[in-house]
């Protein structure tokens, strides 16, 4: 991403990047360690997005949207909440109800997160990104504070009785994505 986004141009077209990591922990830079509780054998990597801890693994929709916000004429603030409510609203299409909260990025649904959001901004262009909980094995986010947040519940969409698999949720949010981010949407690499 960082490579990327050091020899991008003015030109260089927007791009967002869909993957699933093994299992890791990520601490964002002003993450402080005491949200790690305990060590239970996974990695846990230092990153210089925003955001405390969370955790990644397959089953987890990770996306990396690595954007030129100048030319799209938007700010960071304005890009959070266009990324929760493309979640939100591919949430709607299942039946599910979900909202944002501006104190505390990320999609919750009854109190639970479900995705979250840790992006880096620099010359005007974004990278990191998000995460949608879809099919995991959720056990590792008791071991943390989940984004610094002291007994925060997490949950995915097939504890919601969606059955759709990672192929169909991920073509829906991408197309929830692009729809938020406008008819110029960036192009889209599976990695």
């Amino acid at each position: 991403m960082r490579d990327f986004c050091d020899v991008r141009t003015n030109d260089t077209e927007d791009e967002l990047w869909l993957l699933e990591h093994p299992p890791t922990y990520t601490l964002g830079q002003a993450g402080r360690a005491e949200h790690v509780l305990r060590d239970n054998g996974i990695p846990l990597v230092r990153c210089d997005r925003g955001g405390q801890v969370t955790y990644h693994a397959p089953g987890q929709i990770v996306v990396y949207l690595l954007l030129n916000l100048r030319r799209r004429r938007l700010g960071l603030r304005e890009l959070v909440r266009r990324l929760e409510k493309a979640v939100i609203v591919l949430l709607s299409d299942y039946g599910i109800s979900a909202c944002g909260d501006v104190t505390a990025p990320g999609v919750y649904v009854s109190g639970s997160k479900i995705a979250a959001l840790g992006l880096r901004l620099r010359h005007g262009c974004t990278y990191h990104g998000m995460s949608l909980n879809v099919n995991m094995d959720l056990a590792p986010f008791a071991d943390i504070n989940p984004c610094g947040f002291v007994d925060l519940p997490v949950t995915q969409l097939i504890d919601l009785n969606v059955t759709d698999k990672m192929p169909q949720v991920r073509e829906k949010l991408v197309q929830q994505l692009c729809r938020q981010l406008g008819a110029d949407g960036p192009h889209v690499t599976s990695v």
